[in-house]
């Protein structure tokens, strides 16, 4: 397979559209190979079924224009950073051989997000180790960035995306996950997305970060390690939105 340029990993289908659609579609729009990974099925959603949400997202993927999605079914409620999860994680990133990894925050409400975010971390290194073993003879692989998305309003993103040219889109490929949202010929309980201002919710948070960065919409990431700055006035030189 020819490999990926950025790989988005969400512990459910939906959370990488939500934490990173915008991204998705403008690195597709540059010419880059992009994908998600989801790490399960999403079966204990209050809301659809495995079969609806296999459905919604392979919905999405086209709207996002990816070349690659897949899951590696952890099992929803159960993922840990386990041996097993390492192995099958390590058989991704060394089969896709992605440059950059965008995953959750490692501190977020859900236990799932937070041991994907571990998961995704923990095995960059262990994808580079010539001896780790991970099935199916896959050579050794190393991506060189992990990024996290659906940062806790106290915290500093380390950069921002200018999403606002693929804003629509991205909504767009939300909104494929129509199990997951308002609707309301559905007669089951309600949760956090499918209240009838999740959308303009989303768009506000969205508008806020584009505002760090002088655009209309903005997606934050953090990453832990320095980053290695090329051409720093291709990098700092634009415009800032200053408020004083």
């Amino acid at each position: 397979m020819e490999s990926i340029d950025i790989l988005a990993i969400g512990a459910h289908p939906d959370d990488a559209e939500i934490g990173a659609g915008g991204t998705l579609l403008r690195c597709a729009a540059l010419g880059y190979r992009t994908a998600i990974l989801d790490m399960t099925r999403g079966e204990l959603g209050t809301r659809g079924t495995p079969e609806e949400r296999a459905k919604e997202s392979a919905d999405a993927a086209a709207v996002l224009g990816l070349a690659w999605r897949g899951t590696v079914d952890l099992g929803d409620g159960h993922v840990r950073d386990t041996t097993e999860s390492r192995q099958a994680l390590v058989r991704v990133y060394r089969e896709l051989r992605p440059k950059v990894i965008l995953t959750h925050y490692w501190e977020e409400p859900h236990p799932d997000h937070i041991a994907t975010a571990h998961l995704a971390r923990n095995c960059v290194y262990l994808a580079g180790l010539a001896k780790y073993e991970a099935a199916d003879g896959l050579e050794r692989f190393r991506p060189s960035c992990v990024a996290h998305f659906n940062l806790p309003r106290w915290v500093a993103p380390s950069f921002v995306v200018d999403v606002s040219e693929w804003y629509e889109s991205k909504e767009a490929a939300l909104f494929c996950h129509r199990s997951q949202l308002h609707d309301p010929d559905r007669d089951e309980p309600e949760t956090a997305l499918t209240g009838t201002d999740f959308a303009e919710r989303l768009r506000n948070r969205s508008r806020h970060y584009g505002t760090l960065i002088a655009a209309e919409h903005g997606e934050p990431f953090l990453v832990r390690e320095a980053l290695a700055v090329d051409d720093p006035v291709r990098t700092l030189g634009r415009p800032m939105n200053l408020f004083y």
